[in-house]
């Protein structure tokens, strides 16, 4: 586990036990919720190692599923989620892996989607890939990801339009698959970028997804 202060040890206030396996995975399904956006009707998750083997007991698959719906980490309507979710199909799977973080999970929604992340206590959490691009999402920020076509100026573009805004940038994180190929962007904000940002970008010649991420609360 990271290294916390005592202020991060004694929060969040949450429905328990567990700060790592049931408040991170709610946190976790939140940060999925806030990246794929749209209804879903199919969620599947993989948890490894030690959200496979003690997750069960803390309440680590309601949590995940809870969060991916909406709710917050102090809803007590976590523990009963089972009984509430409809028209969802969702199932787990359990995996031991040593080349995956200790609490980490895989979270693929609509078969369109995979989302992997990681608990790293004290209900801190971080998205550690999106479709096989790696990021580093830890919902302290707001965030504007893109994938795109790799080619030249892409990068000068977006930033170009996020000054015109007056926004300031946090942190930049991109990656590709090949020169040419697949391509993705993700840019830390100290404001979230505007509706009419995200609308604009998305008319970019080569660009087939973009959306703001918005921070944890």
């Amino acid at each position: 586990m990271e290294q916390k202060s005592i202020f991060s040890v004694i929060s969040p206030i949450m429905v328990g036990p567990s700060s790592s396996h049931t408040a991170g995975a709610v946190r976790l399904g939140l940060m999925a919720r806030n990246i794929y956006k749209n209804t879903f009707s199919k969620v599947k998750f993989i948890l490894y190692n030690s959200f496979a083997t003690t997750g069960f007991g803390h309440g680590t698959d309601k949590g995940l599923l809870a969060g991916l719906l909406g709710y917050m980490v102090d809803d007590s309507l976590i523990k009963d989620i089972f009984n509430i979710v409809q028209d969802i199909d969702y199932s787990y799977e359990y995996v031991q892996d040593i080349s995956r973080y200790p609490n980490s999970v895989d979270i693929i929604i609509d078969d369109r989607m995979k989302i992997s992340g990681d608990s790293v206590g004290a209900g801190e959490i971080r998205i550690t890939n999106i479709n096989g691009f790696t990021v580093n999402i830890r919902g302290n920020y707001d965030a504007l990801l893109l994938m795109y076509k790799d080619r030249p100026g892409m990068l000068s573009e977006v930033a170009d339009i996020i000054q015109k805004q007056n926004i300031n940038i946090a942190t930049l994180q991109c990656g590709r698959d090949s020169k040419g190929g697949i391509a993705s962007m993700c840019i830390e904000l100290d404001i979230p970028a505007g509706d009419d940002i995200v609308e604009y970008i998305k008319s970019f010649k080569d660009v087939f997804f973009v959306t703001n991420v918005r921070k944890l609360k």
